[in-house]
C-alpha cells in the first residue's frame, strides 16, 4: 500500500472534521485510470470513498453524497476528477 499523497491527506482531514465518529475508507484509484480522461498525472485524480456515519440516518443517497461533496469543498471537480461515494448509516 502506498503512502497517501497531499490531496488524499487533505480529503481525509476534511472528512474526519465534517463527520465526527465516522468510519471511512478513502482509496486512491488513480493508477487504474492512468492515461484516461481526467488523469492529470498527479497520481491523485480518482478516488473511492466508503463512509458510515450515524448522521446519515434518514437521509437519502443524494443528500448523503451532497453532504460529502460539501465537506470536501473545491476538491471534487477541481483537484479531483472523480470520486465514487458509498455513504451509509450504521446497520445499513
Amino acid at each position: 500500500m502506498s503512502t497517501p499523497g497531499p490531496v488524499q491527506k487533505e480529503m481525509e482531514e476534511l472528512l474526519a472534521a465534517a463527520f465526527p465518529g465516522a468510519d471511512f475508507t478513502l482509496s486512491n484509484d488513480s493508477a487504474k485510470h492512468h492515461g484516461h480522461s481526467g488523469d492529470d498525472g498527479s497520481g491523485e485524480s480518482h478516488f473511492s470513498l466508503s463512509i458510515e456515519w450515524a448522521g446519515f440516518a434518514g437521509l437519502n443517497r443524494v443528500a448523503r453524497q451532497r453532504a460529502v461533496n460539501k465537506a470536501l469543498g473545491d476538491l471534487p471537480g477541481q483537484r479531483v476528477h472523480a470520486l465514487a461515494i458509498r455513504a451509509t448509516a450504521p446497520g445499513e
